[in-house]
């Protein structure tokens, strides 16, 4: 019985990178320490993730690296540290594939200013994979497509040629299926005061 559930479990052979690395230069303030829902949004994503069944979580942190982490205590979760506090957030998602085992076949990439994704969400995510593993899959919420993304580990090693995420998902056009989510977090983001206002009024309240 417990072969069988190893069997049908979708989060089997998929790893997280969680993006908490930026220098919130828009915010003025570190948001991946902002209080969402009590605690700061890093360990709310984390705990999301983790809430969605997947065991193997590497978090990228740079500017703020210390306080990040400190947020993160408690958590079974991996600390990979981007050093180049300028650098784009596809030198991060590299940072984080450094440490994911070359045997895992799907990689999911998490933001640290989406706190308000469901760890439904997430599951559903991990379960169209399961159904159409050589697809990028991309939540919808209204038409919006929004974010975690999972990607196929043959997909997403091309970041590192050079690549960002956005050139990796429009030269798999084809691969892509956007799913249809209840979720309005997986497009709820916080990149200014205005943004982070607007989400606690949507559900992240301190």
């Amino acid at each position: 019985m417990k072969e069988e559930r190893r069997r049908t479990d979708p989060s089997i052979g998929v790893s997280a990178i969680l993006l908490a690395a930026g220098s919130s230069r828009r915010m003025g303030r570190p948001k991946q320490l902002l209080p969402v829902r009590g605690k700061p949004a890093v360990r709310s994503c984390a705990e999301t993730v983790l809430a969605a069944g997947l065991q193997d979580i590497v978090v990228v942190t740079g500017v703020n690296a210390d306080a990040t982490e400190a947020a993160l205590e408690g958590l079974p979760v991996r600390i990979a540290r981007n050093p180049d506090a300028s650098s784009d957030m596809a030198e991060s998602v590299r940072t984080g594939l450094r440490l994911i085992d070359p045997a895992v076949r799907f990689i999911l990439v998490c933001l640290a200013d989406h706190p308000l994704v469901a760890s439904a969400t997430i599951r559903s995510i991990l379960e169209e994979s399961a159904q159409n593993p050589v697809k990028i899959i991309i939540p919808r919420y209204l038409g919006r497509r929004g974010h975690p993304t999972l990607f196929p580990r043959a997909i997403i090693k091309e970041i590192f040629d050079g690549k960002n995420l956005r050139d990796v998902i429009n030269g798999h056009a084809a691969h892509v299926l956007s799913v249809d989510v209840d979720d309005e977090g997986v497009v709820l983001d916080m990149d200014t005061e205005e943004d982070y206002n607007e989400l606690r009024r949507r559900g992240g309240g301190s």
